[in-house]
C-alpha cells in the first residue's frame, strides 16, 4: 500500500490550469474537448472556470494510470526533483522509502512515511489557494473539541492502477481510518462497498478509471472530502446522499454518462452547487425511534413514590435549541436548507419541549425576539411562564440587533411553582466586581471579552413551600478557553450558593396563603438545604476541568485547564464548593452525546443537582445509536438543533431534622 507525502503532489494542489481564450488546455497545451474523452462537450460551447477545472483535472488523472503512480511521483520528487529554495530538513528523521506490500486481502500498494511523522489536515483556511474553491471556505461550527485523524506516520495510500477487481466488505483497507488521501484509481472495481463510510477523515478519494455504475449512499458520512474524482466509469446518478459532503470542492464527473441535468449544474456553476441542489432534494429518512424515559427506581420503589402524598417529584429539561442567526449553512452546510429554517424548526422545537411536561424549562441560545414573539405566547397556553437574559453584548447594541441577540431562558408550570426572585449573571461584570481579579492581566484579556451568561432563579412550591434554586448557564464555547470556562462555572457557584444562603433566610410563606391541612412548609437553616439544580451548555467534556470541579467540589489552581493563568484566588488557592453537587446521568454515565455535528460528537449538557437534598428518579435516554449511523450530524429533518435536549424527573429529600429557623432577613426588593 503505497502511502503518499500529504503535502507532496497531491492532486488537490495543482496550481491553476493554464487558459487559451476560455478553453480548457492540457498539459502540452493542446485543447481539451471533442476527441480527448469528454462526451457532452464540444469546441464551440463556452467553458466556464468550473468546467475548465474539471477538465484539467480529469487529464492529469487519465495520465496517472500506471501502478502505484502517485505514490512514485512523490517518492521521485522528493528525493531528486532540484528546488528554486534549500529545503529545510531534520536531520535526526531517516529518508523517505517506498516499500511495496499487500494487505490481508491480497491487495497490492505501497506506503512511504511522511517526513515529518505526522499527519496533516486541512482546515478552512487551509484551501485559500486550492484551485477549485469558488466559494468560501466552509466554516466549522463552534465546537469545544474537533475530531481528528488517529495519529499515525503515513496518511496517504495509492493503490492505483494494480487491476484490483474487488475490494470486500472485510478489506483490512476500511481499518486504515488515519487516511487523509486515498487513491483507487484505474483499477477494475464494479462496486465500492458501503464500509468506506468508515473512513471519515478522507480529505481525497480518487476513484476514477473503474467499472462503477453506482456509488453507495454511504458515501455521504465522508464530510471531510474535499476533492472525490469518479472521473471515466459509468456512473449515470449521484446518490442524493451526497448531498451531506459541503466541503467538497470538486466532483470529477467527467467521461460518465452522468444524467444532463446534474451535469449541467457542475458545468455552470461547479461542484459545490450541485450538493447543495443534493443536499435540499434528498428524501427524509425515517425518524428515529422516540427516546424512552429510563427508570432508575426499582417498581416497587416507583410505587411507593406514587402512593406516599408526602414526597415532592419535579422535573426539569434543559435544551439548547441552536438560535435562528447561527443556524446557517456556512456552520452547517451539512443540513438541508429548509431544515434549518427557523419556520421549520420552532414547530418541532416547541414539540420536544412540551412532550416532556417538564416542571422547569432551562433553554439556551433563545433570541431575544423569538423569546417574545414565539416562546412567551406558545409556553403561555401550555401553563408556562418564564425568566430571559439575553447575552451580555446587548447593552452596545440598537433596538434592532438587540433582538437578535440569543440568551437563557427558563420556564416553570405556574399552577405548581411561584417565582421568587430571579438573577441575572453577566460572568464579566462579576468578575469586574471581585477585587482579587481587578489586576488580573489574563481578567481583562480573556474573561471581559466575553459576553456570555447564567440565570438564577428562586421558586417555591405553592402547595408545600418546598424552595428550590433553578441555574441555566451557557459558557464559553471556545476550546481554546478552557481558563475562561473555569473562571465563568466558579462564579456561577459562588453566586448560587450566595443567593442559596440569602434564600434559606427568607420568611415562610403567610399562614393565610396556607391551607389548614396542609403541613408547614420546609425550614432551611442554610443555603446548602436547599433543592438546587445547575443546568445549561457547559461546552466541556467528562474530565475536563469544568466537570471535576462541579462533580467534586473541588480544583487545583494549577489544573492545566487554567493553562497557566492568573485568576486571584482561583488559581491561587484553588476552587471549592460545598453544594454536593452530581450530573443527572453520572449514577448509569454519561449520554455519549448531547451535541452530534460531523466535527465533533460527545456530552457537554448537564443538569446538576444537589444530593443532599434531591434523590433522581428517571432521565431521558440517549439518542438511538442506528439513526445516529446513518446521519452526519443535527441539526437534520428530525433533530432541529445540534444539540439534544436532556431530561430528569427527581424527588425532594425529607429533611433529616426538624430545626429551628433563624431570624428572617427579607429580600432587597432591588433584586426582586
Amino acid at each position: 500500500m503505497q502511502s503518499l507525502h500529504h503535502h507532496q503532489n497531491s492532486i488537490s494542489h495543482y496550481p491553476s490550469p493554464p487558459s487559451n481564450n476560455g478553453v480548457a488546455v492540457n498539459v502540452l497545451g493542446q485543447p481539451i474537448g471533442v476527441g480527448q474523452g469528454s462526451p457532452g462537450s464540444a469546441s464551440s460551447q463556452i467553458i466556464t472556470p468550473h468546467w475548465q477545472q474539471q477538465l484539467l483535472k480529469c487529464e492529469m488523472i487519465r495520465a496517472s494510470r500506471s501502478p502505484h503512480h502517485r505514490a512514485r511521483a512523490s517518492a521521485m520528487a522528493s528525493r531528486t526533483v532540484t528546488k528554486s529554495a534549500i529545503p529545510i530538513t531534520n536531520p535526526n528523521k531517516p529518508p523517505s522509502e517506498t516499500v511495496v506490500t499487500k494487505d490481508s486481502d491480497g491487495l497490492e500498494g505501497a506506503i512511504s512515511p511522511s517526513p515529518s511523522g505526522e499527519t496533516t489536515t486541512n482546515g478552512a483556511n487551509s484551501n485559500v489557494n486550492h484551485p477549485s474553491s469558488t466559494v468560501a471556505p466552509v466554516a466549522e461550527a463552534p465546537r469545544p473539541t474537533a475530531a481528528k485523524p488517529p495519529e499515525n506516520s503515513w496518511s496517504s495510500l495509492d493503490m492505483g492502477g494494480v487491476q484490483i477487481k474487488h475490494l470486500p466488505p472485510t478489506s483490512g483497507l476500511f481499518a486504515f481510518t488515519f487516511l487523509i488521501n486515498l487513491y483507487l484509481n484505474h483499477n477494475a472495481l464494479t462496486t465500492i462497498p458501503p464500509e468506506i463510510a468508515r473512513l471519515r477523515h478522507l480529505e481525497l478519494l480518487d476513484l476514477s478509471g473503474n467499472n462503477l455504475q453506482t456509488l453507495p449512499p454511504e458515501m455521504g458520512m465522508l464530510t471531510k472530502l474535499k476533492e472525490l474524482y469518479l472521473f471515466d466509469n459509468h456512473i449515470a446518478s449521484i446518490p442524493p446522499e451526497l448531498g451531506t459532503l459541503h466541503q467538497l470542492q470538486t466532483l470529477g464527473i467527467e467521461g460518465n454518462p452522468l444524467e444532463p441535468s446534474l451535469k449541467a449544474i457542475v458545468q455552470k456553476e461547479g461542484t459545490p452547487a450541485l450538493i447543495s441542489f443534493l443536499r435540499d432534494s434528498c428524501p427524509i429518512p425515517a425518524p428515529p425511534p422516540p427516546r424512552s424515559l429510563r427508570d432508575l427506581l426499582a417498581p416497587g420503589e416507583r410505587e411507593t413514590l406514587l402512593e406516599d402524598p408526602n414526597v415532592e417529584v419535579f422535573s426539569v429539561l434543559s435544551y439548547n435549541i441552536l438560535c435562528e442567526m447561527y443556524a446557517t449553512e456556512r456552520l452547517y452546510g451539512y443540513t438541508p436548507s429548509w431544515a434549518l429554517e427557523w419556520s421549520y424548526r420552532r414547530d418541532i422545537i416547541m414539540a420536544e419541549i412540551l412532550k416532556h411536561q417538564a416542571d422547569f424549562l432551562c433553554l439556551q441560545e433563545v433570541q431575544t425576539a423569538q423569546y417574545e414573539e414565539y416562546f412567551v405566547p406558545k409556553l403561555g397556553n401550555a401553563g408556562y411562564e418564564g425568566v430571559y437574559y439575553p447575552k451580555s453584548r446587548y447593552k452596545t447594541m440598537g433596538e434592532a440587533d438587540r433582538r437578535l441577540v440569543d440568551g437563557c431562558a427558563v420556564f416553570f408550570n405556574k399552577s405548581k411553582y411561584q417565582l421568587v426572585e430571579q438573577h441575572p449573571l453577566e460572568f464579566s461584570a462579576v468578575a469586574m466586581q471581585r477585587p482579587d481579579f481587578k489586576k488580573t492581566d489574563d481578567m481583562f484579556n480573556r474573561v471581559l471579552i466575553r459576553s456570555d451568561i447564567a440565570v438564577i432563579c428562586l421558586f417555591e412550591n405553592i402547595e408545600t413551600g418546598t424552595r428550590h434554586v433553578i441555574a441555566n448557564a451557557h459558557i464559553c464555547w471556545d476550546p481554546k478557553y478552557s481558563d475562561v470556562k473555569l473562571v465563568q462555572v466558579a462564579l456561577l457557584v459562588d453566586e448560587v450558593e450566595k443567593v442559596a444562603n440569602n434564600f434559606a433566610k427568607y420568611p415562610p410563606r403567610p399562614p393565610s396563603d396556607t391551607p389548614s391541612t396542609a403541613k408547614p412548609p420546609p425550614m432551611y437553616s442554610d443555603g446548602t438545604k436547599i433543592p438546587i439544580i445547575i443546568s445549561g451548555d457547559y461546552n466541556s467534556v467528562p474530565g475536563s476541568g469544568v466537570y471535576d470541579f462541579l462533580a467534586n467540589g473541588i480544583l487545583a489552581g494549577d489544573h492545566s485547564d487554567f493553562l497557566a493563568h492568573s485568576y486571584g484566588r482561583y488559581t491561587s488557592e484553588g476552587l471549592r464548593h460545598r453544594l454536593g453537587l452530581k450530573s443527572t446521568y453520572a449514577g448509569i454515565g454519561e449520554l455519549p452525546l448531547t451535541n452530534y455535528t460531523p466535527g465533533f460528537h460527545g456530552a457537554i449538557d448537564y443538569i446538576w443537582y444537589s444530593t443532599s437534598t434531591i434523590s433522581v428518579n428517571a432521565v431521558l435516554s440517549e439518542v438511538d445509536r442506528r439513526y445516529l449511523e446513518k446521519v452526519v450530524g443535527f441539526p437534520d429533518a428530525h433533530n432541529p438543533s445540534d444539540h439534544i435536549p436532556i431530561f430528569g424527573e427527581f424527588r425532594v429529600k425529607p429533611p433529616r431534622d426538624a430545626q429551628a429557623r433563624p431570624p428572617p432577613v427579607f429580600p432587597n426588593p432591588s433584586h426582586a
